[in-house]
């Protein structure tokens, strides 16, 4: 079994955050080297790790990864918190992606009961456009396709389109 996944950032906030967000809510225990000196960071430039100059950087399953979202969907990927199904992967990817924009304050909290989940709680910011949309949406469980095929055997579709040269 690999060891715990290693997690280089400034002492702070900013993009490690969410990968730290992560790791908690899929309970995944990681330790971190913050970089405190300009000489920590030129060497991990020196030994090619960061491969555009950049932190974040994590170290998980022998591999060195940068750039935030691509760190984000492994590690989703990799401790099955996508869900089942493609609504819960993009509802993650959204508040992953997002989440600068959208939320604030998140914070991993207590056990669902004897559920190995865990809680999440998090505030969105945004307000809900309670607007009707103009676009009409058509429900094809409720067509009659049986007269629509009628319809379109009907027309002479070689004389419709003559005039289109």
């Amino acid at each position: 079994m690999a060891g715990k996944p290693k997690l280089y950032y400034f002492n702070g906030r900013g993009k490690m955050e969410l990968i730290r967000w992560l790791l908690a809510a899929a309970g995944v225990e990681f330790e971190k080297e913050f970089l405190e000196k300009r000489k920590q960071y030129e060497k991990l430039l020196q030994d090619g790790f960061l491969l555009f100059q950049q932190v974040p950087l994590v170290e998980i399953d022998g591999m060195q990864m940068v750039q935030t979202r691509a760190i984000l969907s492994y590690i989703a990927a990799k401790y099955k918190l996508y869900g089942k199904d493609l609504k819960g992967e993009a509802i993650l990817d959204l508040v992953l992606v997002s989440s600068e924009d959208l939320i604030e304050e998140m914070i991993v909290g207590y056990s669902l009961g004897s559920s190995d989940h865990e809680l999440i709680q998090f505030k969105l910011n945004g307000r809900i456009n309670k607007k009707k949309s103009a676009t009409r949406v058509f429900v094809f469980k409720r067509a009659d396709l049986q007269k629509l095929r009628k319809l379109v055997r009907e027309v002479d579709w070689t004389e419709e389109f003559i005039d289109l040269k």
